[in-house]
């Protein structure tokens, strides 16, 4: 097994062991104190942790199992199961906000655990057992409430298990607290990395404004709801016509049991005498105990069906008390019947009637009692609560909805889980190493294609297929850079080499210059380091500004070519008017590099040739203003130009020249210090002096012949 394939199994390992020590953390504490006989109920410690330590899919697996667990005992557990996965939900929102890590924070976290573990508890304990206190921890403290207060079941209920809930979330979070503290924040980091809850973007400087997880997720919600919407519609349907037959058959077994011991041929005696008729009373006990069988009947009794109404013979006293009729009290016929007379006036039979009139809501049956002859003397009839069948409903559809969110909260985050680690996170990591490709230099080439390299997904789908394709395309970048640099670089140097020869075939007109366009791009990319030490205009010396100092040096005297040789090569002293002419190569290399700049367009660097354009035209000025061409001052002049001045102006002191001899290095560094603030930047000037020596001292390196050359 691969070293991959072992991480995996360990971290599901890991994963397992989490999500059954979960279970047995909310299992084992809720049978002690039902053993102590403590009113808490525990059942929460698992899924808090759970939450804590790995996030929704560990919580949401806890909360969940524990309670089918439990539900093996044939208790009402497995309905309870969605409250336990909204706790968990709950926490992990919780623990991520920080509520954890604050006191007051943590009263706001119990009280909501009390409103969904009591709140929302309640009125599943009031529907799952019928309006009754249940058998939880709360019961007895419902009933003393109920009897106390003399306030409704459901009041009760409600009251009693937010207030038991309240204690013991209070003893569950500070359990959980504890335990979570005494982890060591080794293991704690294992689990996070095997739950994968560090799921953004960060550090990839991306701005996810709509997750790919999130659009899965509500898809995921709507279709759920829709479905479940559907589900809900279609079993309560069903189970309503399921619930209204179950009632019927108990109507009709009553009825039926009924007229075993009724005697047709007794009833107008019955009706006529009252309870003085012999046997009446004997025949109302059994039918008392007929009904008694029967707890679900609200009303039974046996009607003369006439025109003018029903003429009662029997009417029992229903179970809350209701002074029932008389023998021979005549009953109008409820609207919902009317329907029925002529069928009732024939003593036919009739189809069971849901009327909701005088006397409530209610299911009815009528069986027809006849005399020896077969005529039809009286109707035997039962009504059945519809609010027994609809708390019925209720109940189911609390138990349906419970277990299909619940459910479909297992299978949610089963299916997030699943999308997580098999396409969103592979995307992100992809997407994080093609935000933070490097191709500009050869260690960042090698290190982008390890990043890419290390991905290694394998998820036999799409996405490997995405994987490959990009690391494919990744190489194949790679190599097109590699290739368009190398080619760069010749041209580059094609390009300086052309520049260098072009300017070398000016400066050869002038027969003192030697290697005077050399020297000062040496000089010039000297200071400019210099100055970058010294933090000095550190905000516009940056490397690749040095470097097109240095290659654009050599252009500073381009105008040269438009002054006569007989001026160039002069051995005296120019004349006012020679040296006039003389001024003019700084506005003729100007107009010639201006001009390039114009014609090649993007063809050549626009910002190399801005540094030469301003270089050349700009050198000769002087800091205070009195130089030429435009007499501009101070900062005013371009940088490039005043660190050409200085380097300028000393190789023309130590060289020798047609018109004079070398000077010596002391005599040239008191010229230039003495011109700081005149005519030099003296800031440059500061920093030429920190190494004009070891400059002056490789100078003196070359042979006489190289100086010429």
């Amino acid at each position: 097994m691969t070293d991959e394939g072992k991480k995996k199994w360990i971290g599901f390992g890991s994963g397992a062991l989490l999500i059954a020590l979960g279970i047995l953390l909310n299992i084992v504490p809720t049978k002690v104190v039902g053993v102590v006989g403590l009113p808490l109920f525990l059942d929460c410690i698992g899924t808090l942790l759970a939450a804590m330590l790995g996030g929704v899919l560990p919580a949401v697996l806890v909360g969940f199992s524990t309670n089918l667990v439990k539900s093996f005992s044939g208790s009402f557990s497995m309905y309870y199961g969605v409250i336990s996965i909204f706790i968990g939900l709950a926490t992990v929102f919780f623990f991520n906000k920080k509520f954890f890590s604050s006191i007051p924070k943590l009263f706001v976290v119990i009280f909501c655990y009390a409103l969904l573990g009591g709140g929302l508890g309640s009125v599943f304990t009031y529907y799952l057992h019928r309006q009754s206190f249940g058998t939880g921890a709360s019961a007895p403290f419902a009933q003393y409430i109920h009897e106390t207060l003399n306030t409704s079941v459901f009041s009760s209920q409600l009251m009693a298990d937010v207030v038991v809930d309240l204690f013991d979330k209070a003893v569950t979070v500070v359990v959980a607290i504890v335990v979570f503290h005494f982890i060591s924040r080794r293991l704690k980091n294992r689990l996070n990395h095997v739950f994968q809850r560090n799921l953004n973007s960060k550090g990839s400087g991306m701005v996810v404004r709509h997750s790919l997880l999130g659009k899965v997720m509500a898809v995921v919600i709507i279709s759920e709801l829709l479905l479940a919407a559907f589900v809900a519609n279609i079993g309560y349907f069903l189970y309503r016509e399921k619930a209204i037959a179950k009632y019927t058959s108990v109507a009709y077994g009553l009825t039926d049991a009924a007229s075993i011991v009724l005697d047709g041929d007794r009833m107008m005696t019955y009706l006529q005498e009252g309870r003085e008729a012999e046997g009446y009373v004997e025949t109302e006990k059994k039918l008392y105990a007929i009904r008694d069988g029967f707890p679900t009947a609200k009303y039974m009794y046996v009607y003369h069906i006439e025109e003018d109404g029903c003429h009662v013979v029997f009417d029992l006293m229903p179970a809350d008390g209701e002074e029932p009729s008389q023998p021979g009290d005549l009953i109008p016929f409820d609207q919902s019947f009317e329907k029925y007379l002529p069928s009732l006036l024939k003593g036919d039979t009739i189809e069971p009637v849901i009327s909701d009139d005088s006397y409530g809501w209610l299911l009815t049956v009528y069986k027809p009692l006849k005399d020896s002859s077969g005529t039809t003397v009286a109707y035997v009839a039962a009504d059945i609560s519809m609010e027994s069948i609809v708390m019925d409903e209720i109940s189911f559809l609390i138990k349906e909805l419970s277990l299909f969110f619940g459910v479909s909260l297992v299978i949610m985050c089963l299916v997030t889980e699943v999308m997580k680690r098999r396409i969103v996170i592979p995307v992100n990591r992809m997407s994080q190493v093609a935000n933070s490709f490097a191709h500009n230099s050869e260690a960042g080439r090698k290190i982008s294609m390890r990043r890419v390299k290390a991905l290694n997904i394998r998820s036999d789908d799409e996405i490997q297929n995405l994987y490959k394709a990009f690391s494919t395309m990744a190489e194949d970048f790679l190599l097109y850079i590699i290739q368009i640099n190398a080619q760069n670089e010749r041209i580059t140097r094609m390009q300086d080499e052309i520049i260098i020869n072009f300017a070398e075939l000016v400066e050869a007109r002038d027969e003192g210059t030697g290697n005077h366009i050399k020297k000062t791009a040496a000089y010039v990319e000297a200071i400019a380091r210099q100055l970058k030490k010294e933090g000095v205009y550190s905000d516009v010396l940056t490397e690749d500004y040095i470097t097109r100092l240095k290659r654009s040096a050599p252009l500073h005297d381009i105008g040269k070519i438009a002054i006569s040789d007989l001026i160039l090569n002069k051995p005296g002293k120019l004349t006012d008017e020679e040296f006039e002419i003389m001024k003019t190569h700084t506005t003729e290399g100007w107009k010639i590099l201006h001009k390039i700049m114009e014609n090649t367009g993007d063809t050549m660097e626009a910002e190399y040739l801005k540094e030469a354009v301003e270089m050349a035209h700009y050198h000769h000025e002087k800091w205070d203003g009195s130089g030429y061409p435009t007499k501009i001052k101070g900062d005013e002049i371009p940088l490039s130009a005043r660190i050409m001045a200085v380097a300028d102006v000393f190789d023309a002191l130590v060289a020798e020249r047609v018109y004079k001899k070398p000077f010596t290095f002391e005599k040239a560094m008191a010229i230039i210090t003495e011109g700081a603030g005149k005519h030099f930047d003296p800031k440059v000037v500061e920093a030429f002096s920190h190494i004009a020596a070891d400059l002056y001292e490789e100078r003196t390196k070359l042979s006489p012949t190289q100086e010429v050359g």
